[in-house]
């Protein structure tokens, strides 16, 4: 499986290619699921171009994106988009068009309670498990651990050079990861490492313009369907571990 994660948390400041409106992540969408997509994370954004998890906001994300794609949606639940876990936890019970699933950074305060009230609403929750944090540990402990969708093991390395290493320590404190399915990917200068390690391992993994900004070659991508491109040329689809 290729996620397609669109923008994160860029601004206009990252290049005209990062979407920010509605239909410009649609678009983009589309795009990368023609080059071979098979999932979408987006992070819905206010019209000035800040994170959001205002149910309006949300809606007006998701309805733009599925009206262009069939695949599975998810968005971000970041706390730099919603700091208060209470707030957080009431956004989520507000909105009023679900996505398929939504990441949950396991090292942010609250981050059981948004998970619960994401569970409580049927929508599928993606645990984000940051290197360099106590995510793992939390996680391991976690009641809810054996309900999540998937594990994002996120690689917040950006050197290329120890990227890989970071990431197999970071699979090593995951463990077994109550045998739910996992998905490896990095950012910036460690992206590609870690994608073709997750390559090599047969795991999911993800691509997109909130990753990397760059190809291979340290060209500027032109677009998500670029990277996304690049990434199956390098690694031909095939089922991931742990998702059959």
């Amino acid at each position: 499986m290729v996620q397609v994660c669109l923008n994160g948390a860029r601004s206009a400041a990252d290049g005209a290619s990062v979407p920010l409106s509605p239909e410009a992540m649609a678009e983009s969408a589309a795009e990368a699921v023609a080059a071979g997509a098979t999932e979408v994370h987006v992070h819905p954004k206010t019209p000035c171009g800040r994170d959001s998890l205002s149910p309006r906001i949300v809606a007006a994300t998701l309805e733009a994106i599925r009206a262009r794609v069939s695949v599975p949606v998810g968005v971000t639940t970041g706390a730099w988009a919603e700091p208060d876990p209470a707030a957080r936890v009431s956004r989520v019970r507000a909105w009023t068009v679900l996505p398929d699933h939504a990441s949950v950074n396991w090292h942010e305060p609250g981050a059981e309670e948004v998970a619960a009230a994401l569970l409580d609403r049927g929508v599928g929750v993606e645990a984000g498990v940051w290197s360099g944090t106590d995510g793992a540990a939390r996680f391991a402990r976690s009641p809810l651990g054996p309900r999540v969708l998937r594990v994002l093991a996120e690689v917040t390395d950006t050197a290329p050079e120890t990227a890989e290493a970071t990431a197999r320590e970071l699979l090593a404190e995951l463990g077994s990861a109550f045998g739910r399915p996992v998905l490896l990917h990095g950012e910036d200068g460690g992206a590609w490492p870690v994608l073709r390690l997750a390559g090599r391992l047969g795991l999911a993994t993800r691509v997109g313009l909130e990753d990397t900004l760059l190809l291979p070659s340290g060209e500027q991508a032109l677009s998500n369907a670029q990277l996304v491109q690049q990434t199956l040329s390098e690694h031909p689809a095939r089922p991931p571990k742990g998702t059959g």
